[in-house]
């Protein structure tokens, strides 16, 4: 039985693209803070290059002696707005700097926790940190920046949507060079979870530890493989197949923390295991649901698969792990999914069925292309749709748009990586900007009363 589990593993990496998306090793910068923002800058370079000096290192020696791809090496920190709030800094473009040269130094490919949390109001950080994103974003390579701006508990700030709207369009225009790239590094939460270990929206929440290590594990082409053993099955019988791939998913991710854990000592924090798509063929949550018998992803019953997969993706994971945590189910961001892509090019998928689908899946609208020439208050209004799907559902959603300069609808911009190309899509002309313009708080629903 164990030898027909170590070739079974081995298949799923080989052929199946099973991967450890990303070790995230997230560090508290708590103990950073000074007054004086050159000061608490070298404090912050001197943690995270202390820290994380062998986190690379060490996620390669694992790779190599347990032949199991871990695609990337990243860091999370403390949201900046906090840390950077303590000083008499006026914009906070400088932290971001120390941010990336740390990354550089140490070698992760991105860090986390540029990021702000104003769910209920702001703070003289919270204002100058979004302020200070579209050049921050503009200036590094390596760091991501996220903002929460809505809760169940709390409802949805809809000054920080405003705002929101206009710092996606001026990161759009200060990264034009590249189609809008800092987009690419911006997330726009609502209910932000503190452990998430996948970018561009991981930032190392307050409540958790100095240092830990978290783990997002990735097999969408396992998991449609699975489900090829059931054609033609109840859903009961697909459920229970996909329940059983990530089961042994989460295993193999557990046990990858757990060693990195060791061997880094560092405590083990969570495994995420969302199932992340990658451009390459083979690797496409899109395709798991047209396995499941639909023509094309978009088409009627489109949700209801996605729902039946994040659901099972979900128990399947618990009972493998009692550390899962992040945001574990299904991302669904349309340039880093090929099945997305041909989907929206088919014109089977669009904006709309895409919100739709942001009610059962893991994240939000993630990852999409629209015009150049798109208003930020419509921007900010699909912030708004997003968050309150979150807010009333009780779960985490999110907006990563690009708005990108001097594209029109059907071309295509491409992010290179594991961003992928993503086709430009259609955005509703008519105005949102009256409704955006009244600012104040969406107040939260009636069931987040729950002392």
């Amino acid at each position: 039985m164990e030898t027909k589990q170590i070739l079974e593993t081995i298949r799923m990496i080989e052929e199946e693209k099973l991967d450890i998306r990303t070790i995230t090793m997230g560090i508290s910068l708590l103990d950073c803070i000074d007054s004086d923002g050159e000061k608490a800058r070298a404090k912050i370079y001197q943690k995270i290059t202390t820290y994380a000096e062998k986190l690379v290192q060490t996620g390669e020696d694992i790779e190599s002696e347990y032949g199991i791809p871990i695609i990337n090496k990243r860091i999370s920190v403390t949201p900046i707005a906090i840390i950077a709030g303590a000083s008499d800094d006026k914009d906070y473009v400088a932290f971001a700097k120390t941010l990336d040269d740390a990354a550089r130094k140490v070698g992760v490919n991105f860090i986390g926790g540029f990021s702000a949390l104003v769910e209920k109001g702001y703070t003289k950080g919270d204002a100058i940190l979004i302020q200070s994103i579209p050049e921050a974003l503009a200036q590094t390579e390596r760091v991501c920046s996220s903002v929460n701006i809505g809760s169940t508990r709390t409802g949805i700030n809809m000054d920080a949507v405003r705002d929101m709207g206009e710092v996606i369009k001026k990161t759009a225009e200060l990264t034009a060079d590249t189609q809008g790239l800092g987009c690419a590094k911006l997330v726009v939460f609502a209910n932000a979870v503190e452990d998430n270990p996948f970018m561009a929206g991981a930032f190392h929440g307050v409540g958790e530890a100095d240092c830990v290590i978290n783990v997002g594990v990735s097999g969408p082409g396992v998991v449609k493989r699975a489900i090829e053993k059931v054609k033609g099955a109840s859903f009961d019988k697909v459920a229970e197949m996909v329940k059983q791939t990530a089961f042994k998913i989460t295993r193999m991710g557990e046990l990858v923390g757990q060693v990195a854990s060791d061997r880094l000592g560092v405590p083990f924090g969570i495994v995420d295991l969302s199932l992340a798509p990658t451009p390459a063929v083979g690797d496409s949550v899109a395709h798991i649901l047209e396995e499941m018998g639909l023509e094309m992803v978009g088409t009627h019953g489109t949700t209801a698969a996605l729902a039946l997969l994040n659901d099972a993706v979900k128990k399947g994971g618990v009972m493998a792990c009692g550390h899962v945590g992040g945001l574990s189910g299904a991302f669904i961001p349309v340039s880093e999914d090929i099945g997305m892509i041909e989907a929206v090019n088919d014109g089977s998928l669009n904006l709309e069925k895409l919100e739709a689908m942001t009610a059962i899946c893991s994240v939000g609208l993630d990852m999409i292309a629209i015009p150049g020439d798109t208003p930020a208050s419509t921007i900010a209004a699909m912030i708004a749709d997003e968050a309150a799907i979150g807010v009333i559902n009780n779960k985490t959603t999110a907006v990563r748009i690009i708005p990108a300069v001097g594209t029109k609808v059907g071309d295509m911009v491409a992010f290179g990586g594991l961003l992928g190309t993503a086709p430009v899509m259609k955005v509703n002309k008519k105005s949102s900007a009256e409704f955006i313009a009244r600012g104040g708080r969406i107040p939260a629903p009636i069931h987040s009363f729950k002392n």
